[in-house]
């Protein structure tokens, strides 16, 4: 049997280990109230019982994810759409896909949800040990087959620690143990801004032992764009940017816990998510056919045209040009009169729920870029 344990402060919880976690999440006060946001037709010992029952992540991810997602969708969202679900039937084995970043638990959570409603096998997810705020929450997450990206450690730390889940991904995917989910970047978009790290490929790269070119090849990088009508916490993210411009923004102690709650409960509108074609061998070889640094720009180029290709702009984006530009050029065929002033009145709304020591016209125009970038970058590939 293969020896895995260096990877054990970051590998998922085994079947066992998350039977044992999820009695232990059961038994947390917090349940009775979020079963009964989840099921409110039902009992509030619901959610309970139905984890106390559980017998693999399999079962877990089945039983549970699925009941709550489809909770989730149905009280704050218009629908959910899946577009090039047929691209992953193109890749032989497993596959690293690499999405934009928009909301905490969200995003991967209906990635996972799409690839199971289609019949392939749940993924692994790359996510921030900073959101390990609790043992509810890391009992939850590494029941969900949650990879641990250790972060706010030293330089040297980080190194190591990239060595070891640069390694962990690929042999995962290499030996057919499992797929890998991962944002293109640390920490979400909160301007509407989606770039890839490149930071992010140099990991992906260190833990090859051929070239460049085969490194990238035996990945089988999948480029995954999700978007959201209404951007999961749009005015916390404008509030960050604010605060941002004249002082190092720092987090308060739960405050990833209260987004991870207003993103899963606040209204999203549409969602959409694009699963575009993976790279491929010739895209590889041309980037690779670079030196240093100019490689991973080319890795990277690929990977943000593709996510912004899947793009799917929604009237708001539109509406968000128009306002942050003062300008009229999407009225009439893409949003009517009513709906900006629609929109106008949910900028104030939602702004209004914060500081008033904040400037309200420097609020307004960052709320209204979050929505409007979008359509910028999708006109500028």
């Amino acid at each position: 049997m293969e020896d895995r344990s260096e990877f054990e402060d970051i590998r998922p919880y085994s079947d066992e280990e998350a039977v044992e976690a999820l009695k232990r999440v059961s038994r947390h006060p917090a349940v009775p109230t979020i079963s009964k946001y989840l099921f409110p037709k039902q009992r509030s010992n619901v959610l309970a019982n139905m984890l106390r029952e559980i017998r693999s992540i399999d079962e877990f991810q089945r039983v549970v994810m699925i009941g709550v997602i489809n909770a989730v969708l149905a009280r704050s969202s218009e629908g959910f759409t899946v577009s090039g679900m047929e691209n992953l039937s193109s890749i032989d084995g497993k596959f690293l896909a690499v999405s934009n970043h928009r909301d905490i638990v969200l995003d991967p959570a209906l990635i996972l949800y799409a690839m199971n409603s289609a019949g392939y096998p749940s993924a692994e997810l790359c996510v921030g040990s900073n959101l390990l705020s609790s043992k509810l929450i890391e009992d939850l997450m590494k029941s969900n087959r949650m990879i641990k990206v250790i972060r706010g450690i030293s330089a040297r730390q980080m190194y190591l620690n990239s060595q070891t889940l640069s390694k962990y991904i690929r042999l995962s995917i290499t030996s057919g143990k499992a797929s890998i989910w991962i944002a293109q970047k640390e920490g979400r978009s909160k301007n509407g801004i989606d770039k890839t790290e490149q930071g992010l490929l140099k990991m992906f790269d260190m833990s090859g032992e051929g070239t460049f070119e085969e490194n990238f090849k035996e990945l089988n990088i999948v480029p995954m764009s999700i978007s959201y009508e209404y951007e999961p916490c749009d005015s916390r993210k404008a509030r960050e940017l604010l605060m941002s411009r004249n002082a190092p923004y720092v987090k308060k102690k739960n405050e990833d816990l209260h987004s991870i709650l207003t993103g899963i409960g606040q209204k999203k509108g549409h969602i959409h998510l694009s699963i575009e074609k993976p790279l491929t061998a010739e895209e590889i070889a041309e980037a690779a056919a670079h030196t240093g640094n100019d490689r991973y720009q080319g890795i990277r180029g690929l990977l943000d045209r593709r996510i912004h290709d899947g793009y799917k702009l929604w009237k708001t984006n539109y509406m968000g040009y128009d306002l942050m530009n003062g300008t009229t050029r999407f009225l009439g065929e893409k949003y009517l009169p009513e709906d900006l002033e629609e929109f106008k009145k949910y900028t104030e709304h939602k702004l209004g729920k914060l500081e008033r020591k904040l400037d309200r016209n420097e609020l307004r125009d960052i709320f209204w870029h979050i929505y409007g970038n979008p359509v910028v970058t999708k006109e500028a590939e």
